[in-house]
């Protein structure tokens, strides 16, 4: 077994590839699984803003699936964030995003899988998808070793290599520019993921299927790569020099201004119960800090699901309703009226509400004419527009998570349209790439499109948990 004696030198390494559909996901979370088959605390990461692929990292490896992203929380946050996850594990698999070198866009390499590995100083494996070539794989792979020296490729993976004599003339190609072949997949139908209008299909919704899928990814990489070698590659990763990222060291910084508790006519409740986190197949999108953060904020967080749940836990004193598909759920969602009511007598008591994306689409009036929660005067529609990218967005009012003023970056990622797309009173204002406003603050409500991720910003949690406390 790989032992590590301290967490700043946990073994690790990244799996990228020179584009999207190379077979990363795959290749990752079946190392994930075939690792953790053999007895090894893995801990999981996944380079950018996905939340899905996380879900399929946490089936294989029993820990939480954990995003290191350099644009919403900053390229200081990557070490400390990955060692937070990696706590007390033989060894990390970090699965990179898009290709190698790409990030966010006309920002360089910031964001990029190539970033993240430097500065985690971890070795990368590159999953090259071989069906249509032969012998040009050697230039492929000899352009990405050398087009960034500080990024050290330590093997290759060859995916949908078609037959034994294919493999010979991808090995001997290879072989010719220096770089280890790690292993060899061939193309297997049952360790495919469907797909769907914004990715895989999340765990969540496909039970006993996705746990299938995960151990089919295992025995795929189990066979076809050279276990030990990947293990000991990742034994070459250099140790870090940062300290791991803690919510409640997070939380020791001065707090802002005092948010004014809104009078609703009757004295606060004394103490804070609990926070009501959505969850259940259609809210499956949230970053694991956010509640980690709330309960070193001294928050009791209670998940409930949607779907299921016609009543919000006892003792709510706040609710956040993250990220998700509530757009395949609607009639669903929309079935469960004990439940929409409840919701809508929280808010009109004031209670804290903080929605991204699904839990925006959630509160409006109706979704594709299905009545929701009626909380906000919108409507949301499917659409057959994309709506993708990391943004830069300021705080226009203050809100029940930041004061006026406070910047934080996200991303967007949906196919559907709220008309109107901002409120009275806005949650944000886009700085980039674009300048409009979005949302909708109103009584104890932020609700927004804009994914964040509250390690880059802890006071929002601390906010949210103080008006909690006194609504």
């Amino acid at each position: 077994m790989v032992t590590s004696s301290a967490s700043s030198s946990v073994p690790r390494l990244v799996v990228a590839a020179p584009s999207s559909g190379s077979g990363k996901t795959t290749v990752a979370t079946g190392l994930m699984a075939a690792l953790a088959g053999r007895g090894l605390a893995v801990s999981p990461h996944k380079v950018g803003p996905d939340y899905i692929d996380p879900g399929y990292h946490a089936l294989a490896t029993g820990r939480v699936g954990r995003n290191l992203d350099a644009y919403l929380c900053g390229p200081e946050l990557i070490g400390p964030l990955f060692l937070h996850g990696a706590r007390g594990c033989d060894i990390a698999v970090v699965e990179g995003v898009m290709g190698l070198y790409d990030g966010a866009a006309g920002e360089g390499e910031l964001a990029s899988t190539a970033q993240v590995a430097k500065v985690l100083r971890a070795p990368v494996v590159l999953v090259v998808d071989a069906s249509s070539q032969s012998r040009s794989v050697a230039a492929l792979v000899h352009g990405f070793v050398s087009f960034d020296p500080e990024v050290r490729i330590g093997g290759v993976i060859l995916n949908k290599v078609g037959s034994d004599r294919h493999e010979a003339l991808l090995r001997e190609a290879v072989d010719s520019v220096g770089v280890p072949v790690l292993g060899v997949l061939r193309r297997a139908a049952q360790a495919e993921t469907p797909a769907r209008h914004l990715g895989l299909v999340p765990v969540a919704e496909r039970g006993s299927q996705a746990v299938e899928a995960v151990a089919a990814m295992a025995a795929q990489v189990a066979d076809g790569c050279d276990l030990e070698a990947l293990v000991g590659l990742a034994r070459g990763a250099g140790a870090l020099s940062c300290a791991a990222w803690d919510a409640g060291d997070a939380l020791v910084s001065p707090p802002p201004p005092p948010l004014p508790v809104p009078s609703l006519g009757a004295a606060p409740p004394d103490g804070l119960k609990c926070i009501a986190v959505a969850g259940g197949a259609a809210f499956t999108f949230s970053y694991a800090e956010h509640s980690e953060l709330l309960t070193a904020a001294g928050a009791e967080v209670v998940t409930f699901d949607p779907l299921r749940d016609e009543e919000l836990p006892e003792g709510t004193a706040g609710l956040v309703v993250g990220g998700g598909f509530p757009e395949v759920y609607a009639s669903e969602l929309s079935a469960n009226e004990p439940l929409r009511k409840a919701v809508a007598e929280l808010v009109l008591g004031g209670a804290p509400v903080a929605a991204e994306c699904a839990g925006l689409l959630y509160l409006c009036r109706e979704l594709d004419g299905l009545p929701m929660c009626g909380v906000l005067d919108a409507s949301a529609r499917m659409s057959e527009r994309l709506t993708l990218g990391y943004r830069d967005a300021v705080a226009v009012s203050d809100s029940a998570l930041a004061v006026a003023g406070t910047r934080m970056r996200g991303h967007e990622f949906h196919r559907t349209v709220v008309e109107p797309g901002a409120g009275a009173t806005p949650a944000w204002g886009m700085r980039a790439p674009e300048r409009r406003v979005e949302g909708f603050v109103e009584r104890g409500v932020h609700a927004s499109y804009l994914h964040t991720h509250w390690a880059s910003e802890p006071g929002v949690a601390r906010r949210f948990v103080e008006r909690c406390r006194t609504s």
